[in-house]
């Protein structure tokens, strides 16, 4: 997962951070700095990752007609609970482990980006009955995710950055609609004469701006809570101009515990088969972070024991929390990015983080103040953060040794992808199972990708030299 982060150019450590001798600790991921350092970071790794890991649940619960507006926001309240209390359970897994599960190492989990696209065709006017479907392939996408990490070192070749960067790029494009629609008032008001109102546009645009200015010319935590804080101050307009029902926080109770199978239980073929599909993706993307963080901060490449206990942890992370009506989990690029700005690589101040997030998932209230967010305050943020998605997948992209083979790879793949998503009606004559992977974008461009690289002469895509 890739959002708005500060360099470590343009954003110091915290001022507790600097008395630290960070030449000496930093590659140590068993160092413990104590709670007067532990607990700041921690809280800061939270802030950093927050609205990301809550979005994911917002739009699905949307797509399934329980979102934003909602008579009983119940629902979505408990989505949005579940979202932080397993992102926190996930985490612990990564800096504590359990046997061969976890790696060990300050590795921030939360709810995926890259499922969206699998996981809007699946709840989509569906209701209970669609996130019952979305579990069920969540859980068993998890537990192969959990039993990939035995082998995914040894099919690394097969996803160079041609073929990652193009999945990422297409995670980017396929959600670019959805911030669009939140911004100008939401799927509901489609249609209508209220959908793209300048009120609308005026408090989404606050949020872009705030979020903008602060990543551009704040430093420290300013700069790494900026989609936050851009959303504080979407809400504080949006109070201002009268918008803001607090009823939802009234009723909310004090304590939430997780219900197993809250939605049901059915088993859907495509569901499952996007969902392992995805996982596979995601999986890289997880070696990718572990890899940044033992390069970038201990100087060294990261062992085989580090990354398959880390990919064991997203699957086993994303099948326990599937259990309890929560969403799948991955590793979140944006807090390795913090590593480096703060310079401590100590696993157990993200523990300290990952108690927050347990803290605040089991208090409904904390869920019940985010209902009352404004879609359109939180279609500012989104704007951002899919476009930043976008913008990781460049880059990732720009090491490519752009041949005119890649290229025809990438042209084919891309034209495929979007083109299926833009016109769902052609694919009215195939079966239900290749209607919903084919229409999900992120698919069809991963699975032309790797059999165009493996197939067409010329040799797997690399990085340029």
């Amino acid at each position: 997962m890739t959002a708005l982060t500060a360099s470590p150019t343009d954003s110091p450590p915290l001022p507790a951070a600097q008395a630290l001798d960070a030449a000496a600790r930093a590659g140590d991921p068993d160092w413990f700095p104590g709670l007067a350092v532990a607990v700041p970071l921690g809280i800061q790794h939270v802030l950093a990752m927050f609205v990301s890991n809550m979005t994911p649940a917002i739009i699905v619960a949307g797509a399934g007609g329980f979102g934003f507006g909602s008579a009983d926001p119940s629902q979505l309240i408990y989505m949005i609970q579940m979202a932080m209390l397993f992102a926190g359970v996930a985490t612990l897994l990564q800096t504590i482990g359990i046997g061969p599960v976890g790696a060990r190492l300050p590795l921030v989990q939360g709810t995926s980006f890259a499922y969206i696209p699998i996981m809007i065709p699946i709840v989509a006017g569906r209701g209970v009955e669609g996130m019952a479907a979305l579990t069920t392939a969540a859980l068993c996408g998890g537990l192969l995710h959990a039993v990939l990490s035995v082998f995914v070192g040894r099919i690394r070749f097969a996803l160079p950055p041609l073929i990652t960067g193009l999945v990422v790029l297409m995670i980017g494009l396929s959600l670019m609609r959805i911030g669009i629609q939140y911004a100008a008032g939401g799927v509901p008001a489609v249609g209508t004469p209220a959908f793209g109102a300048w009120q609308s546009w005026l408090l989404a645009g606050v949020v872009v701006v705030v979020t903008l200015g602060l990543n551009f010319f704040g430093r420290g935590i300013w700069s790494t809570a900026a989609v936050l804080i851009g959303l504080l101050a979407g809400y504080a307009a949006a109070l201002a101009m009268g918008r803001i029902d607090f009823s939802p926080v009234a009723s909310a109770g004090l304590v939430m515990l997780p219900t197993p199978f809250p939605f049901g239980f059915a088993i859907s073929a495509s569901a499952i088969l996007g969902f392992c599909l995805t996982g596979f993706v995601s999986s890289i993307e997880t070696i990718g972070d572990v890899d940044a963080i033992c390069e970038g901060n201990a100087g060294r490449p990261a062992s085989d024991k580090e990354l398959q206990g880390a990919v064991a942890a997203d699957g086993v992370g994303t099948a326990l929390a599937a259990v309890f009506g929560a969403m799948p989990n991955t590793t979140f690029s944006q807090n390795v990015g913090l590593i480096a700005i703060t310079g401590v690589m100590s696993r157990h101040v993200v523990t300290v983080g990952a108690l927050v997030l347990i803290a605040c998932g089991l208090l409904p209230k904390v869920g019940a103040v985010i209902t009352t967010i404004p879609i359109e305050v939180l279609g500012g943020g989104v704007i951002v953060m899919f476009g930043m998605v976008a913008s990781a997948a460049t880059s990732m992209l720009a090491g490519v040794d752009w041949t005119q083979r890649n290229m025809l790879i990438f042209g084919v793949s891309l034209s495929l992808a979007l083109g299926l998503q833009l016109e769902p009606t052609a694919l009215q004559h195939v079966p239900e199972t290749a209607r919903v992977l084919l229409g999900s974008g992120v698919m069809p461009a991963a699975v032309c990708a790797v059999l165009l690289n493996l197939l067409v002469p010329g040799g797997t895509a690399r990085r340029r030299a």
